[in-house]
């Protein structure tokens, strides 16, 4: 159970505690007083996205930490143990959230994240408002509702069914890795033997792409070439050019080499520069001589570089992917050409994972068909209880066959819808066409009364008593103290009868500050409160007949409550 909360700078709310009992939790006051406050306090602890709105005007953070009792063997506590977390019967859940956006979560101490924190609160407060209506107009919830109902039975079954979709899954990636069926088999040698013979047919050389890259540089430079070329020769070999001037030189230095060692070594540098000139004056001049445009190898060379970009954008970024890659698919040609055996290997288990498949199905619609029986039999019950006499709730089934196992998902194959009449002679009807709000308020009480044995320990209901009164309004009430004898309840209401049924009431009221600023305050009500709060529910004032009218539904209630005690 929910024991205490501490809000601190959410909303209207500057700081506040509230020390909640077992049984019914009443919340009442003025329309827009901050009820709405408190409940979002407590969805935002419990891990519900926040937002820089909730923040009081003025702070920079707002923070709410919840004091959970918890039995041992709750789920909550299981799951402290799975993240290897100390599991002790007092839960302490603290949120805070600034202004920057940042904000964080802990449980009893240690740092978690918003999975983390779900995973824990899911097991610990179911809160129900009137938005949850809509969400039981939806048959996949209402399949998922039932399941819950059903516990055990429908649990069991989809975890085996959750093996063989595993099984299903790691069939069909064998499959498509020898080619699928047949036909997809034939389809992808096709792919794979065209793309082998395109690359075969190019006959690639690693590092051939280099190569054609400089001759194509050379044929797209060669003009320039040979004009570098031709004036070489001409200043190396042209009378009068280095070669004769480096001659010169040396027999000017010949004359005085006998005089000085040095003049000598100078001499004879100069020799050898002279023959290295001469030689590469004869070179430059024979590549010039030989200089030619081959214009059909040029055209050779760029055709065959275009068909190495395709190649290239086809197979990968280089002549070495392109050949890794023609060798990984001879492999997996290989090895589709020769699949027969395993694909009808892998064919014949695939029929007997579908067969395994339904069978698992069939099992969860006839576990989910008993279940429904069941609690579409309690809820109908209860629904009479609530005052609508005539009331019968069920459930409907789509059929299926053998042939439609492998569309089954991890919820199986049943398409399931809850159906509704709340007038004898009336045929049954799917919820959406034919509920009110007021008798759907009386229906999800209704669920929450026979799903409360042992499931969670707070319900939260959020004026889920609107559009009802007078007689109905006793019975909810009743239906309330019913549920609280096993499971708190934290209801936010306008109704004296509600008000009157419960064993903690709290007023929320909101005041102007003397700095001109609102102020939303908690307080926690004795009997002269809870009567004056009762009295204003009514209409009426601290004395006369609202008075005497509240006396009566104090002793109503409390006469109602130590019956089913």
């Amino acid at each position: 159970m929910l024991a205490r909360l501490n809000i601190r700078n959410v909303a209207l709310i500057e700081s506040a505690e509230i020390e909640f009992g077992e049984g019914l939790n009443v919340l009442s006051g003025e329309t827009g007083s901050g009820k709405s406050v408190i409940l979002d306090s407590i969805n935002f602890v419990l891990g519900a996205k926040a937002d820089r709105s909730m923040i009081r005007n003025g702070a920079s953070d707002c923070s709410v930490t919840a004091v959970f009792f918890v039995p041992q063997g709750s789920p909550a506590l299981d799951e402290l143990r799975a993240m290897d977390m100390d599991a002790e019967e007092e839960l302490i859940i603290s949120r805070r959230y600034r202004a920057d956006g940042r904000g964080d979560s802990k449980i009893n101490g240690c740092t978690v994240n918003a999975g983390m924190l779900r995973r824990v609160t899911a097991h610990l407060v179911d809160v129900h408002g009137q938005s949850e209506h809509f969400y039981l107009l939806s048959e996949a919830n209402q399949l998922a509702l039932l399941d819950r109902a059903a516990g055990m039975p429908v649990a069991q079954a989809k975890a085996e069914l959750a093996q063989l979709l595993a099984q299903r899954r790691e069939i069909a990636a064998k499959r498509r890795a020898l080619g699928g069926d047949d036909a997809e088999r034939g389809r992808r040698l096709d792919i794979l033997r065209y793309q082998m013979e395109e690359i075969d047919r190019a006959s690639l050389a690693d590092g051939e792409e280099a190569s054609l890259e400089a001759k194509k540089l050379f044929y797209a430079n060669i003009e320039k070439i040979g004009r570098a070329l031709a004036e070489a020769a001409q200043a190396l070999t042209e009378d009068g050019a280095a070669v004769d001037s480096l001659h010169g030189a040396r027999r000017s230095l010949s004359e005085i080499a006998r005089l000085d060692a040095q003049y000598a070594s100078l001499c004879e540098r100069l020799e050898g520069l002279a023959a290295e000139a001469e030689d590469v004056g004869e070179t430059v001049s024979s590549l010039a001589e030989d200089l030619t445009f081959d214009e059909q190898d040029a055209a050779e060379t760029e055709n065959r570089l275009d068909l190495i970009r395709s190649l290239k954008k086809k197979y990968g970024g280089s002549i070495a992917a392109i050949l890794a890659y023609r060798e990984q698919i001879g492999q997996e040609y290989d090895l589709l050409e020769h699949s027969d055996e395993q694909s009808a290997a892998l064919a014949d288990a695939a029929e007997k994972n579908d067969a395994a498949v339904y069978a698992i199905c069939r099992t969860i619609t006839k576990a989910r068909k008993e279940a429904a029986d069941d609690f579409c039999a309690r809820v109908t019950e209860q629904l009479k209880t609530l005052n609508i006499r005539s009331a019968r709730f069920g459930a409907e089934f789509a059929d299926y066959g053998r042939q439609d196992a492998p569309r089954a998902t991890a919820e199986g194959l049943d398409s399931m819808r809850f159906l509704f009449s709340a007038n004898a002679g009336e045929p049954f009807k799917p919820l959406n066409k034919v509920i009110s709000g007021g008798e759907m308020s009386r229906l999800m009480l209704a669920i929450k009364t026979c799903m409360s044995a042992g499931e969670i320990s707070t319900y939260i209901f959020d004026e889920i008593d609107a559009g009802i009164s007078g007689r109905t309004a006793k019975v909810v009430a009743e239906k309330f103290a019913d549920i609280a004898r096993n499971t708190q309840i934290i209801a936010v209401s306008h109704l004296a009868q509600i008000a009157a049924m419960a064993d903690e009431n709290f007023l929320i009221s909101k005041q102007e500050t003397p700095d001109g600023k609102t102020r939303t305050d908690i307080v926690a009500l004795d009997d002269a409160g809870r009567k004056a709060e009762i009295v204003r529910l009514l209409g009426g004032e601290g004395s006369g007949a609202a008075a005497k009218l509240a006396d009566e539904l104090l002793a109503d209630c409390a006469a109602y409550k130590r019956g089913i005690e």
